[in-house]
């Protein structure tokens, strides 16, 4: 097993093609559900009237102060709301499974058995979680291109792409926290706590912080808002941003990596 070309990744990757499909299915679903409305609702008095009738801060908590406009629409309802929901609850399952659950189940012992190190299987497992978010991206970019001039969104191409990265990033961040948590403690459930309180907490820090000037000090504590807060599909990505996330998750996977290299598996 150890002479093959990263056989971790190989194994995690291919094992989980039925989930990775099944994700993929219902991010497609939710473009193709939402998208093609938005020449009937988006800009037109009615919509405006909608907006105007919610409380102000049920719209600015849900980004509905952007849905007039096609890349406002598609931020708000797919990248911001349910493509953010599916991206991070599959990639906060994949992290809490690819260490803790394995050494919750016993898994984790027959496999270092097998002449691999701690740190290859926390490295390799990583990897295959990054490969099957941006996958997942890849894949809401591209389908959003497709639907861009038929449902009439007018989105850059630059600006879309900057957005799926900032989407991958922001859901990879939850996934390695969950890969982190699970890695350190050897329990999966104690990954999908840590993995969901990243989603939950950034998205909530979010809605709080945009209601008033007392409690923006939220933002600066929301990955979502770090994400989403300059409004990428309209305006391109804050690659600072992209940045961030991105290395935030770099570090869990090498904090996961050292924890596990330093304790007693199975213990």
């Amino acid at each position: 097993m150890s002479t093959t070309t990263l056989p971790l990744f190989r194994r995690a990757f291919f094992d989980s093609w039925r989930s990775t499909l099944a994700w993929a299915a219902g991010l497609a679903g939710a473009t193709f559900l939402y998208l093609p409305l938005y020449p009937s609702i988006g800009g037109s008095a009615q919509m405006q009237d909608m907006i105007d009738a919610l409380p102000a801060e049920m719209t600015k908590a849900l980004n509905y102060d952007q849905i007039a406009t096609g890349p406002g629409y598609t931020q708000a309802t797919l990248f911001g709301l349910i493509g953010f929901l599916l991206m991070t609850i599959a990639s906060v399952g994949w992290g809490a499974a690819a260490v803790g659950g394995d050494e919750e189940s016993g898994q984790l012992e027959l496999t270092l058995a097998h002449g691999v190190t701690r740190v290859q299987v926390v490295l390799e497992r990583a990897l295959s979680l990054l490969l099957r978010v941006v996958l997942l991206a890849a894949l809401v970019f591209v389908l959003v291109r497709l639907l861009n001039d038929s449902a009439q969104l007018t989105i850059r191409p630059e600006n879309l792409f900057g957005a799926a990265v900032l989407f991958a990033g922001l859901a990879l961040l939850s996934g390695t926290a969950a890969l982190c948590a699970g890695a350190v403690s050897g329990r999966r459930t104690y990954g999908l706590a840590a993995g969901a309180a990243v989603g939950v907490l950034g998205y909530v820090f979010n809605a709080v912080g945009r209601q008033s000037k007392d409690v923006e000090w939220l933002l600066d504590l929301s990955p979502y808002h770090w994400a989403y807060g300059n409004s990428p599909v309209a305006n391109g990505a804050d690659w600072a941003a992209a940045g961030w996330l991105w290395g935030i998750s770099a570090v869990l996977v090498a904090v996961a990596a050292y924890a596990v290299n330093r304790r007693d598996v199975g213990a």
